[in-house]
C-alpha cells in the first residue's frame, strides 16, 4: 500500500512543478493575499480532483477522453482563462491594482477555492491527464487494495499539490513586500498575458481537434 502512496506522490509532483495556468494563478493570488493563497488554492484543486476520482469510479472517465469532450473542455477552458488573463491586464493598466498589502482580508478564502477549481477545470490538459493517466492509476489502486488503495492514491496525489503550492505561496509572500508598485503592475501584466497565452493555446488545440475529427468523418463518408 505504501508503494501506491509514494508512486502517486511522485507522479503528482511531476505534474505540479510544471509551469501552467494554476501556477500562474497561484503566483498572482499569493502576491495579492499572502501565504494563505497556496493553501486555499490547493483545497479548491483537491476538491475538483476528488469529484473526478468519484466520476472515474462511476465509469465516466472513458467519455472524458473522447474528441468531443476534449474540444468542449478546451473551448470552455480557453474562454475562462482568457477572461482571467484579460481582467488582470486591464486592471493593471487602469490602475485598479494596489501595493497596499494590509488589505489582504478583502479577498475571501472561498473565492480562492472556487477560483482555483475553475482555473484547474479550465485546463483541458488537466482533464486529459486524468482520463489518460489518472484513470489507469486509480483502477490499478482499486484492483490491488479496493477503496483503501484509491484513498491512498488520492491522498498521495493531493499531498504533492498542497506541499508544492503552499511552498510557492510562502516564498512569494515573503518577498512581495520588497516589490514596488511599478514592478508589481508589470508582474500582474506578465501573469495575465501568460493566462491569455494558455487560453489561446487551448482554443487553438480545440479547433484542431474539431477540424481533425470532421476530416476523419468526411473521409469515412467519401466513397
Amino acid at each position: 500500500m505504501l508503494e501506491i502512496f509514494i508512486q502517486s506522490l511522485l507522479i503528482g509532483y511531476s505534474g505540479a512543478i510544471m509551469p501552467g495556468s494554476l501556477l500562474t494563478y497561484t503566483l498572482d493570488k499569493s502576491i495579492k493575499t499572502g501565504a494563505k493563497a497556496g493553501l486555499m488554492i490547493s483545497i479548491g484543486h483537491a476538491l475538483l480532483e476528488l469529484i473526478l476520482v468519484m466520476l472515474f469510479l462511476l465509469g465516466v472517465g472513458k467519455y472524458l477522453g473522447t474528441a468531443f469532450a476534449k474540444s468542449i473542455i478546451g473551448i470552455l477552458g480557453g474562454i475562462v482563462l482568457l477572461f482571467f488573463g484579460i481582467s488582470m491586464v486591464k486592471d493593471s493598466f487602469l490602475g485598479k491594482v494596489s501595493i497596499d498589502f494590509t488589505n489582504e482580508h478583502n479577498i475571501k478564502s472561498g473565492n480562492l477555492v472556487i477560483g482555483s477549481a475553475l482555473v484547474s477545470a479550465a485546463n483541458p490538459y488537466f482533464i486529459v491527464w486524468w482520463a489518460a493517466i489518472g484513470l489507469g492509476l486509480i483502477m490499478n489502486a482499486y484492483n490491488t487494495f479496493g477503496l483503501i488503495g484509491v484513498s491512498l492514491f488520492y491522498l498521495g496525489h493531493i499531498l504533492s499539490d498542497f506541499t508544492w503550492y503552499t511552498f510557492i505561496s510562502l516564498l512569494v509572500s515573503k518577498t512581495r513586500t520588497f516589490i514596488n508598485l511599478k514592478a508589481y503592475k508589470i508582474i500582474i501584466i506578465i501573469l495575465g498575458l501568460s493566462l491569455i497565452g494558455f487560453g489561446t493555446s487551448f482554443l487553438v488545440s480545440s479547433a484542431k481537434i474539431v477540424f481533425h475529427h470532421e476530416n476523419s468523418i468526411n473521409q469515412h463518408l467519401t466513397p
